[in-house]
């Protein structure tokens, strides 16, 4: 019997998210297909525990994470495949429609909207959801780019064969405000060296963009405009950093052209 469903993951240092994370699809997939990037923690023991579906390869951990993304998916051996994070979860309604299209197998790929949390809180509004991400994927068509952090899996096929699911897959990227402060800050440092590869030098017209103008912009679009606000404190701070990154973009900018 061919395999149906394989599901993608590339881990590191992830022992606190892998556990519920594979919780929330081994009792229905095929095949579990983990590349590691030689974590520092207790992510590969927490996820062999869950027996023979999982198969863990060790990987190098690349500076683009979702290069070991694209080995776990050419890894992989079923027909379809669902690429999640480890800090993601599918919920028991979105685990039905999953098996309900890949049985009809009309479709060579789905969007999936992303729900994301943030200080413990879903953000339903300031233009973070749905938060679309082609992530259920016919094996033989898929392939993910690695050029940067946030590329897309890119389907061979038509867009009249790229569906939407309609329930949400659950993303829960920062147990706290510490690890979304350090995520911020590694997030803005690969934007910088991406500016640096473009030869884009700070000066007083990105300054006016960067550090005045952009943050005001950003932080007025998602907190007032996409009613960021209905997200209560949680929509505040997630707008006003969203925003300030810009500043801190630039200053990391102007830092690595001066050294």
């Amino acid at each position: 019997m061919v395999n149906k469903l394989s599901v993608c993951i590339a881990t590191y240092n992830e022992q606190n998210n892998i556990k519920k994370c594979l919780q929330s699809v081994s009792d229905w997939v095929d095949e579990i297909v983990i590349v590691d990037g030689r974590s520092l923690d207790k992510t590969v023991e927490v996820a062999k525990t869950f027996g023979n579906k999982v198969k863990v390869v060790l990987h190098d951990n690349p500076a683009n994470f979702l290069d070991n993304r694209r080995q776990a998916m050419k890894l992989a051996k079923s027909e379809w495949l669902l690429i999640l994070d480890a800090d993601e979860r599918v919920s028991p309604k979105l685990k039905a429609e999953i098996l309900s299209v890949i049985k009809e197998n009309t479709k060579a790929g789905y969007w999936l909207p992303r729900l994301n949390y943030f200080l413990n809180s879903p953000l339903r509004k300031g233009g973070q959801f749905p938060d679309y991400c082609l992530r259920l994927v016919k094996r033989k068509l898929a392939d993910q780019p690695v050029k940067t952090l946030h590329d897309q899996v890119a389907v061979k096929a038509g867009k009249d064969m790229i569906g939407y699911l309609t329930n949400p897959l659950l993303h829960y990227p920062y147990p706290s405000f510490e690890v979304y402060l350090r995520k911020w800050i590694q997030y803005s440092s690969h934007e910088a060296d991406l500016l640096i590869k473009q030869k884009i030098k700070p000066g007083w017209s990105m300054f006016f963009r960067y550090c005045l103008l952009y943050p005001k912009l950003w932080f007025l679009k998602t907190y007032f405009r996409h009613k960021g606000f209905q997200d209560g404190f949680a929509g505040f701070v997630f707008a006003f950093f969203s925003g300030l990154r810009y500043l801190v973009i630039y200053i990391k900018l102007y830092e690595k052209t001066r050294s």
